[in-house]
């Protein structure tokens, strides 16, 4: 196994603090919008991002879980898949919602995200925040509204994001062959 940094401290932190000047120029008092960090990484990047702009704006923005296994469609054709927890203890009706995930990569995880989203009402507005946008391998047309990094790779590569809250010593990014 081949891997190669792509992004550590410091430059991640400031990626993180620009994804956040950007939702506040974009939601304001965030009045009316909702995060859900999509599982099982999603949660992390949501969490981290959630943090910030509490401290940034001093509002208490609604944070949520949310789990896409059971609506994915390959569900049945994959390998066991093991659901993780959904915890959305608002209604999203009417509310801009802020969709989060780690990487973004074939787009099926978004489109199953976007089916799981409906049990907990109609969103005014979706929007989709990813750390990592990874470049030419959509099967999905889907596009995030906020990118940290675009990075190019091939279908034998993924991308790994290594953050300290899962016991990591420092956040960081890797290329893996």
């Amino acid at each position: 196994m081949n891997q190669r940094l792509i992004l550590s401290s410091p430059l991640f932190e400031i990626m993180v603090s620009r994804l956040c000047q950007q939702l506040i120029e974009n939601h304001g008092d965030f009045a009316d919008s909702a995060v859900l960090g999509l599982q099982p990484r999603g949660i992390f990047f949501a969490e981290r991002i959630v943090t910030e702009l509490r401290t940034i704006t001093g509002k208490n923005i609604p944070l949520g879980y949310l789990d896409a296994t059971f609506y994915r469609d390959d569900f049945r054709r994959r390998e066991q898949l093991k659901p993780n927890a959904t915890k959305v203890n608002f209604v999203i009706e009417g509310k801009k919602v802020i969709l989060i995930d780690d990487v973004l990569a074939t787009g099926r995880m978004v489109r199953a995200a976007l089916d799981a989203m409906q049990a907990f009402g109609r969103p005014r507005k979706v929007e989709l925040m990813v750390l990592i946008d990874r470049q030419y391998s959509r099967e999905i047309p889907v596009e995030p509204d906020y990118t940290g990094m675009k990075v190019n790779t091939l279908d034998t590569q993924r991308v790994q994001v290594e953050w300290r809250e899962q016991g990591h010593g420092a956040d960081r990014i890797w290329l893996v062959d």
